[in-house]
C-alpha cells in the first residue's frame, strides 16, 4: 500500500535539483559570477556541470533510472556544493544553507542504499530481467 512513497520522495528531492538547474539556465552570467566569486577556476565549465547534473540528475531519480549511482553522484555534488558555496558560518543564513546540503545528502545515500522502489524504471527493468547497477559495482540479475 505504501509502494508510492519512494518515488514521492526521490520526487521532492529532484525538485530541489530541477529548479536549481532550471534558475542557472534562466540566469547564466548571474551563476557564472557567484561560480567565479569563490575563486573556483573555469566559471562556465563548472556552471555546465551543474546544469548537467542538477537537470539531468533530478529527471533520472524522479524516473528511478539508475537510481542509486544518480543518488550517490548527487549526494557528492551537493557536499562538494555546501564546502564550496556555504561555509561562511559566521553567516547564519550560509549555515542553513549548508545543514540542508547535509540533509539532502543524506536523503540521497538513504536512496543510493534502498533503491528506488517499486514505481521506477529500475524496479519495472529488473522485473523484465535487465541487469540493474548495485550500489555502483555490482550487476544483480533479479526476477
Amino acid at each position: 500500500m505504501l509502494h508510492f512513497v519512494p518515488a514521492l520522495g526521490r520526487l521532492l528531492i529532484a525538485a530541489i535539483f530541477l529548479l536549481s538547474g532550471v534558475g542557472k539556465i534562466a540566469a547564466p552570467a548571474a551563476t557564472q559570477g557567484y561560480i567565479a566569486s569563490t575563486g573556483l577556476s573555469f566559471p562556465l565549465v563548472a556552471y555546465l556541470i551543474a546544469i548537467v547534473v542538477e537537470v539531468g540528475g533530478g529527471l533520472l531519480l524522479v524516473a528511478g533510472f539508475h537510481t542509486r549511482v544518480v543518488a550517490l553522484a548527487l549526494a557528492a555534488f551537493t557536499l562538494a556544493t555546501a564546502i564550496t558555496f556555504h561555509t561562511a558560518f559566521g553567516d547564519q543564513n550560509q549555515m542553513i544553507h549548508f545543514m540542508k546540503n547535509l540533509a539532502i545528502v543524506g536523503g540521497l545515500l538513504q536512496v543510493a542504499a534502498f533503491g528506488a522502489g517499486s514505481l521506477s524504471l529500475d524496479a519495472r527493468r529488473s522485473r523484465i530481467g535487465t541487469p540493474v547497477l548495485e550500489c555502483g559495482t555490482e550487476l544483480a540479475m533479479r526476477r
